[in-house]
């Protein structure tokens, strides 16, 4: 058997007025995400994780943001893109696991639906996506509530 792992990580400035996607919940909130995309910055975190594990690159790379056509794009419809891409070059995803840094809104009651979300798109098991919630203690941008952060991390594996 084969195994990799990869990491990822994204940040989106916040902006009033905008949507405040994560996982492919949109979570009500005065804020949302300054992007190209939808700014679903776990899904961005996610694909990162996923393209690092095939050495494919980065999302900006598959996804670049000066091409029109992903402009407001939902950010799912490009994890099933790399998930297709994964699953071609035939590997499975083992599991994944991530952190979201955010001051604000809580995330805790959204959890469990991003869960769902991610474990239906990646057509795997929920027991197998891990989403944690951490603030910075108003330290920094994003502790401050200008900036979301996430961290993802992904094994998958190719059976020989």
């Amino acid at each position: 058997m084969e195994i990799r792992t990869g990491i990822g990580y994204d940040i989106h400035k916040l902006e009033e007025g905008r949507k405040f996607v994560l996982g492919n919940v949109t979570i009500p909130f005065e804020k949302g995400f300054i992007a190209h995309s939808d700014g679903d910055v776990l899904i961005h975190a996610i694909i990162d994780a996923l393209l690092g594990a095939i050495a494919y690159g980065d999302i900006g790379r598959l996804f670049p943001d000066n091409d029109d056509s992903y402009k407001n794009i939902d950010s799912s419809i490009l994890l099933r893109r790399v998930k297709k891409i994964v699953k071609e070059k035939g590997y499975k995803i083992g599991n994944i696991d991530t952190i979201i840094i955010c001051q604000k809104p809580k995330l805790m009651p959204y959890i469990d639906k991003i869960r769902e979300n991610l474990s239906s798109i990646l057509e795997i098991e929920i027991d197998k996506i891990s989403v944690k919630a951490k603030t910075k203690e108003g330290m920094d941008a994003t502790g401050k509530g200008d900036s979301v952060e996430v961290f993802a991390s992904t094994l998958i594996f190719k059976e020989m």
